[in-house]
């Protein structure tokens, strides 16, 4: 049972779809920076293409053999100490805190993925109701919660004095919930068949 309740949460959860609704949302959004780069670099390249031609290929060649000579020199150096430094006893003791600081570090890491993986899920999830307009369902919402009755039945209290009786008492805006947002696509779906 509890293997069919797992497979139905994870059928049913829409966060991977709001993963990639964000990761799709963030994309665009960087490119729509691309054709500013691209001025920026279209200025910038005959400028550089200048000192590219400018430059003497024997300095060049003089500089990478003196950086390679170098690194060269510290890594022997390194070696000499590392190999000098080496004690067999300490050796297990040195691997074991090694193993502990990894695992502790993928499990940093664990926790950083998840963090982010929720945040561009919640971007995602704005976006897709950007783009659905469910900000706007939700103004409707509240709207039907502070004022449910918005049409007067027909032999009712005329309507400014339905609006001086609704402004005389106050009404606490409850907590959304899914049969209120039912009822209400359902009222309007009513509202639009009445017309």
């Amino acid at each position: 049972m509890a293997i069919a309740d797992d497979l139905k949460k994870t059928l049913t959860d829409p966060t991977p779809l709001y993963f990639a609704a964000g990761t799709a949302d963030l994309a665009v959004q960087q490119a729509k920076k691309v054709p500013g780069l691209i001025e920026q670099l279209r200025a910038e390249a005959p400028a550089r293409i200048e000192a590219v031609k400018n430059t003497d290929p024997k300095v060049v060649q003089e500089k990478a053999r003196e950086a390679a000579r170098e690194a060269q020199e510290a890594v022997a150096a390194k070696v000499t100490e590392v190999f000098g430094a080496i004690d067999p006893k300490k050796l297990g003791e040195t691997a074991q805190d090694l193993a502990l600081r990894g695992v502790g570090v993928a499990a940093e890491y664990a926790v950083r993925a998840k963090e982010t993986y929720d945040k561009v899920a919640e971007h995602g999830e704005q976006a897709v109701r950007a783009w659905r307009g469910e900000v706007s369902e939700e103004i409707v919402e509240i709207a039907v919660a502070v004022e449910p009755h918005a049409e007067p039945a027909a032999g009712s209290v005329s309507e400014p004095a339905a609006a001086e009786a609704s402004a005389g008492e106050e009404k606490p805006v409850a907590k959304r919930t899914t049969a209120r947002k039912s009822t209400a696509k359902k009222a309007t779906v009513t509202a639009g068949d009445e017309s």
